[in-house]
Formats: C-alpha cells, sequence, structure tokens
C-alpha cells in the first residue's frame, strides 16, 4: 500500500505560479511510478505528467509542455508539479498517484491504484 498526500493547492491571478507536492509513503517494494491528474468537476481526470524512477525520465501530453514543470526528491519521496503562467482554464482539482507497475506515457486514470485526496487549485482574477 501507498499513501499519498499533496498539497501546495491555493487561489492565484491569472499568470501566477504554484508549486505543488505530493508525498509518498508506506510500501517501499520497488519503486512506484508516479503522476499528476488534474479534474474540473464532472470531467474526467486529465494526466498532467508522469514519473519513471527506472529511467528518471518525466512524460508531459504536448498540451502540458511548457508551462508546466516536475521533479522528484527522493529522500523525501516527493513529486513537485511547478505550474507558471497560469490559467482559468488550469482551475482544477489536482490529484498525486501512484502505480508499481506502469508503462512510459500511459497517463490513462486506470492506470493507476493509488490516488491521493487531492489539491485544489483555482485561478481567478
Amino acid at each position: 500500500q501507498v499513501q499519498l498526500v499533496e498539497s501546495g493547492g491555493d487561489s492565484v491571478m491569472p499568470g501566477g505560479s504554484l508549486r505543488l507536492s505530493c508525498v509518498a509513503s508506506g510500501s517501499t517494494t520497488g519503486p512506484y511510478c508516479m503522476a499528476w491528474f488534474r479534474q474540473v468537476s464532472g470531467n474526467q481526470r486529465e494526466g498532467v505528467v508522469s514519473y519513471y524512477p527506472s529511467s528518471g525520465r518525466f512524460y508531459f501530453p504536448a498540451s502540458f509542455k511548457g508551462r508546466f514543470r516536475a521533479s522528484t526528491d527522493k529522500a523525501k519521496s516527493t513529486l513537485y508539479l511547478d505550474m507558471d503562467f497560469l490559467k482559468t482554464d488550469d482551475t482544477a482539482m489536482y490529484f498525486c498517484a501512484a502505480e508499481r507497475y506502469c508503462s512510459y506515457g500511459d497517463l490513462r486514470e486506470n492506470a493507476y491504484n493509488y490516488w491521493g485526496r487531492g489539491t485544489q487549485v483555482t485561478v481567478s482574477s
């Protein structure tokens, strides 16, 4: 079992920046892929970025390249999501997810079995 706790969500004005953090704890059997998803109420969760510890690579869908960056702190078991030039369309609940077995570039919601409770990001003037 893996527990995930997100933090860093806030209300910001358009053009602002935020850093989200996801701390993982629990099972240490093998490395876990981790990812950020976001969900607007009533819509499906959308994959933002995934991290593959075996290679150290990140995968961003094209729509998230540029304004969004990700990094990890292995010592803190933390995955970060840095978001710049935020737009009102970025308003969503942001979730962290983890999975023991994963494929590079697979950001389908059902590819991940462990989820945090989310942190709310609101972009509004």
